[in-house]
């Protein structure tokens, strides 16, 4: 076998993050949603250091022999990943330090530094500090070897080189011969607002940082001493949980009880401003008992993931305009929702049309008095989720209705207990989780009695009808009985663990999923050998696993056409010779791309599958993930000209090459540019224009 190439997967997701930093540097974009995306990119790297890094120094503790049957060697891969963060650290402080800053400032709106107060903001500030945050700010002594004091994970603090004031003649300088001591504030900004805004003057607006803040007036809190230098640092803590392979003893127990020690674990990055001087670092670093490879530059300021709530004294200038999303004519105006998808499929493109018609299936459902039974999976719900809540109603209404909820999702685990207390004590029955394994399906089936037809909804997405405000995805109403039945299989498999189910429409991870996907791709193959056309178009969140890039690579040396749309990692490298036949390009915009689509071209009779799973190795090995045909063949059209559009988008898409750099997609006609997510809008708009105006004709005839 050929000797293939493959790129790093955390080396690819920050190629990924990096893509979502450009955007924060994008002129053409509303101020204020640049600033969003500098937080989104801030919020990014906060979860990669505490669950990728946090792994990679778990290997780094490794026996050398260990460390060398592992594909790759921790120690350099930590090295990479250090580095490149460096690299867009520093892009990030230019973006924010010259371009958003005098921006905001050209808008009258100015990001207040301690130096630049006036006499009001100093006694509004003074004032503030004294009746607000007093109480909430006490210093800390650092001893070390004596006292540790244990640092809450990605909590910014202030760390305070000072010393004593032996009398008035030297309280203006600190001889270098007197000791120095040090100590730390927490910012409270789990308490206050992180930007505070200062009384308007002469028509423009001035913000101050919750830090800079308690900086000025923090020498209140050290009488007898002098303050000599203050600098921000905050610590990420592992967070991985490390409960996939459990298989015994009580689940839910063990989660409750590792979430208590998330916030407890080993460093995976101390983040400290750069200006620090050397020694005052060592101190802190041994204070700590951090390490090395702990250590990551940074600036002045923290936790940009707080610039989501930076005040827009102008709103809603300077924002992007409010996005209203379409109606879905069909299911529009009926009394039964189940009647419209009982006489043929019906599918929506979220954010672009409505998330209420998904809830309106599930209070239908609730209200219905032929409803027997309802099931459903939970990844990912909203806070107060009307999901949740017609479910409850469901069971209240004397309804019999199953969850299976996946209580090991990474960072929801909180929520989907919650969840699942409260649907439980409504009578629901929850399936807590599967030891071992995630369930990582979208789906939700109806029965109903006396009627020949059960409905289901199977999505790309989470029932979250909050990040379908954000997230682009698709789902599908259904009554296809062969698609039902086999979805009664997998939710009594979900149910019992049994085996000896077959699916034949759905591919199922864990049992046909992958060998199916391998199989399409050998079709396509075996097409181009016999002199047909050959050609694939895979849209995904990530592409990791080995076996799959291999047949990719496979497919492309044999003549096979393909398309990738790959939002995060992508381990595939392409521009080498037996990728020839790849492209992967990589699309940023408004909404986060978050579908799964996996089209096979089968010699013009086309093969097109939503899923809800991406090509990783969980994904492929350790979930229960669910592929589902598009049989409908106008549904089929629509999302085959989506999947178009998207690959002619040359604004918001790159091209991602064999160095995980993201290119600008080149054009032959300035005047001709295409954005893939306002060209969807537009698409799917004339299409339900043209359905009332068709619907307006046929009643007209009618009449």
């Amino acid at each position: 076998m050929p000797k293939y190439q493959f790129l790093n997967r955390d080396l690819s997701w920050l190629s990924f993050n990096k893509r979502i930093l450009e955007e924060a540097s994008n002129t053409k974009l509303p101020l204020y949603e640049r600033i969003k995306f500098l937080a989104i990119y801030s919020s990014n790297l906060d979860e990669f250091y505490r669950v990728r890094v946090g792994t990679y120094k778990r290997f780094t503790e490794l026996p050398i022999e260990d460390k060398k049957s592992l594909r790759e060697n921790p120690d350099i891969i930590l090295k990479n990943i250090n580095a490149e963060v460096d690299r867009q650290q520093n892009e990030f402080g230019q973006i924010f330090v010259n371009q958003i800053i005098p921006e905001l400032k050209e808008n009258d709106i100015i990001l207040q530094r301690n130096e630049e107060l006036c006499d009001e903001h100093h006694q509004f500030v003074k004032d503030f500090f004294l009746d607000n945050l007093l109480p909430h700010v006490q210093p800390i002594l650092l001893l070390k070897k004596q006292i540790q004091p244990f640092l809450q994970n990605n909590v910014i603090y202030i760390a305070i080189k000072l010393f004593k004031k032996n009398s008035k003649k030297e309280e203006e300088g600190a001889p270098k011969t007197r000791r120095a001591r040090y100590a730390i504030i927490k910012v409270p900004s789990h308490r206050f607002p992180r930007f505070i805004e200062l009384p308007k003057k002469n028509g423009k607006h001035f913000i101050m940082f919750l830090d800079d803040i308690i900086k000025l007036r923090m020498k209140i809190l050290f009488p007898g001493y002098k303050i000599n230098s203050s600098y921000s640092f905050k610590l990420s803590r592992d967070a991985d949980l490390l409960i996939e392979d459990e298989y015994s003893g009580d689940l839910i127990k063990i989660i409750e009880n590792s979430l208590k020690k998330r916030e407890t674990g080993s460093p995976s990055r101390f983040l400290y401003d750069e200006a620090i001087p050397k020694d005052f670092l060592k101190f802190l670093k041994e204070s700590f008992n951090l390490l090395n490879n702990d250590l990551v530059k940074g600036a002045r300021y923290h936790n940009f993931q707080d610039f989501f709530g930076f005040p827009n004294p102008k709103q809603p200038e300077l924002e992007q305009e409010s996005f209203h999303p379409l109606k879905a004519k069909e299911l529009d105006g009926k009394k039964s929702i189940f009647k419209t998808i009982g006489t043929k499929d019906q599918i929506l493109h979220f954010p672009y049309q409505s998330y209420e018609y998904v809830i309106r299936f599930l209070n239908e459902a609730a209200l219905d008095p032929k409803v027997e039974e309802i099931k459903a999976t939970q990844y990912r719900v909203a806070d107060n989720s009307a999901v949740v809540n017609a479910l409850i109603n469901a069971s209240l209404n004397g309804k019999k209705v199953t969850v299976f909820v996946e209580v090991k999702a990474r960072f929801d685990e909180e929520a989907n207990l919650k969840s699942a207390r409260e649907m439980r004590k409504a009578g629901v029955k929850i399936i807590d989780s599967i030891p071992g394994l995630k369930v990582h399906a979208k789906l939700a089936l109806v029965m109903r009695k006396g009627d020949k037809k059960d409905y289901a909804f199977l999505s790309t997405g989470n029932f979250n009808e909050k990040t379908a405000k954000i997230y682009a995805d698709h789902g599908l109403f259904t009554s296809d009985e062969v698609i039902i039945s086999e979805l009664k299989q997998l939710f009594d498999y979900l149910e019992n663990q049994t085996k000896g189910y077959e699916f034949k429409n759905l591919l199922v991870g864990k049992f046909n999923l992958k060998k199916s996907l391998l199989k399409l791709i050998d079709q396509e193959i075996e097409n181009v050998k016999n002199g047909h056309k050959g050609y694939i178009i895979l849209k995904m969140n990530g592409l990791q696993e080995r076996n799959m890039i291999i047949k990719l690579y496979e497919a492309s040396k044999k003549g096979v056409k393909i398309d990738l749309i790959i939002r995060g990692i992508c381990c595939l490298k392409p521009n080498k010779t037996y990728a020839k036949n790849i492209r992967v390009i990589r699309i940023v915009d408004q909404f986060l791309e978050h579908a799964r689509v996996f089209y096979f071209h089968n010699m013009g009779e086309d093969l097109l599958y939503l899923s809800s799973a991406d090509w990783m190795n969980r994904n492929l090995h350790r979930r229960i993930e669910c592929a589902f045909p598009i049989k409908d063949e106008k549904i089929k059209k629509e999302l085959l000209d989506i999947l178009n559009i998207q690959l002619r988008d040359n604004v918001s898409a790159r091209i991602l090459d064999g160095k995980l750099n993201n290119l600008p997609i080149p054009t032959n006609n300035s005047n001709h540019y295409i954005q893939s997510q306002p060209e969807i809008f537009k698409y799917l708009n004339k299409k339900e224009i043209a359905k009332k105006s068709k619907r307006r004709t046929s009643t007209k005839k009618s009449v």
